[in-house]
C-alpha cells in the first residue's frame, strides 16, 4: 500500500481509503470472516494542523475523525522524528517522504491492529515499510521490513520472524509474510496482505486490508462517519466475538507472555 507516483508528485494530502478487512484461519481449524473498513493515509513528512481540509478531521485535536501522533511510534517522540530514527538505526536512507496508513480515531477512540509506515528515499522510491502492530493489552511492536536499502518491488514478498503476542490462539513462533500491492490504474486500489506460517512453513492465518482512495474532504469524511459511525468499537467487538468462536472450537489457548524488550524487530527481506 505505497502511495502512487501521481500521489507523490501532488501536494501532500490526507486520503481516506474505503475497502475491506479479510481474515482467515487455515489451521488447525477453518474460520474466516470479512467486513467493510476504512483507513487514512497521512503524509507524515508534511504533518501539521493545516494538513486537514475539513473540521471533521483533526490533527492532534478533538474531531469526529482524528489522527494523534501519540498513537504511534514510541508514543512520545514526534512521528517523523521517530520513524527517521528507526531508518537511521537500520542504516537506511531517512530523508524521503513518509506515509502512514492507519485507522483514525472515531469520536475520540481508536484501536489500531496494524498500521503501515511507507518510507521513501529522495527519488520517491519506497525503501522500507514498518508494520506497527497493536494488541488488545495496550502494547505495540513494529516490524521494519526492507531489502538493505534497495527499492521495494510492488507486490514483492517481505518477511519477519514473529516476535509479539497478538492472539491467545497463536504462539510467538513462525514468521510473517507480507505483500503490498498498489494499482495506479483507475480505479486505484491498495492491498496489504499478511500471512502467518508456523515453523514448518504451514500457513496458519491470512489477513488482508484493501481499499480505494478518496481525497480527504467534508464529503469523504461524512461518508466514513455515516458508513462506520462506531468503527473502532466494532473492531474490538469483532475481535472478541471471533475469539469466542475459536474458543468454542476448543483451540489451544496460550497465555500472554511479557512483551519483547525492543520496540522494533528489524527484519530485512
Amino acid at each position: 500500500m505505497s502511495p502512487s507516483a501521481t500521489t507523490r508528485r501532488a501536494s501532500a494530502r490526507i486520503q481516506i481509503f474505503f475497502g475491506q478487512v479479510r481474515h482467515a484461519r487455515l489451521a488447525p481449524v477453518l474460520h474466516a470472516f470479512a467486513y467493510p473498513a476504512f483507513f487514512v493515509r497521512i503524509p507524515i513528512h508534511a504533518m501539521g494542523p493545516a494538513l486537514s481540509s475539513t473540521r471533521l478531521f483533526g490533527i492532534d485535536r478533538p474531531a469526529p475523525l482524528a489522527f494523534y501522533g501519540v498513537d504511534h511510534g514510541d508514543g512520545q517522540s514526534p512521528p517523523l522524528q521517530w520513524i527517521r530514527q528507526q531508518l537511521r538505526d537500520a542504516g537506511l536512507p531517512d530523508e524521503g517522504a513518509v506515509w502512514l496508513d492507519t485507522f483514525p480515531r472515531v469520536f475520540g477512540y481508536a484501536f489500531k491492529p496494524v498500521s503501515f509506515w511507507h518510507c521513501e528515499n529522495l527519488a520517491g522510491q519506497r525503501i522500507a515499510i514498518l508494520a506497527e502492530v497493536h494488541n488488545t493489552f495496550g502494547e505495540r511492536h513494529g516490524y521494519l521490513l526492507h531489502a538493505q536499502g534497495v527499492p521495494l518491488r510492488n507486490g514483492g514478498e517481505l518477511t519477519a520472524q514473529k516476535a509479539f503476542h497478538v492472539s491467545p490462539f497463536a504462539r510467538i513462533a513462525g514468521r510473517y509474510r507480507f505483500w503490498f500491492h498498489q494499482r495506479e490504474a483507475t480505479p486505484a486500489r491498495q492491498v496489504a496482505r499478511i500471512d502467518l506460517e508456523d515453523e514448518n512453513g504451514q500457513t496458519l492465518l491470512r489477513t488482508s486490508l484493501s481499499g480505494t482512495p478518496a481525497e480527504l474532504s467534508g464529503a469523504s469524511a461524512r461518508r466514513a462517519l455515516l458508513q462506520h459511525p462506531l468503527f473502532s468499537l466494532g473492531v474490538i467487538a469483532r475481535i472478541h466475538w471471533q475469539a469466542l468462536a475459536l474458543w468454542r472450537q476448543r483451540l489451544p489457548f496460550f497465555a500472554k507472555p511479557a512483551p519483547p524488550t525492543a520496540l522494533i524487530t528489524r527484519s530485512p527481506s
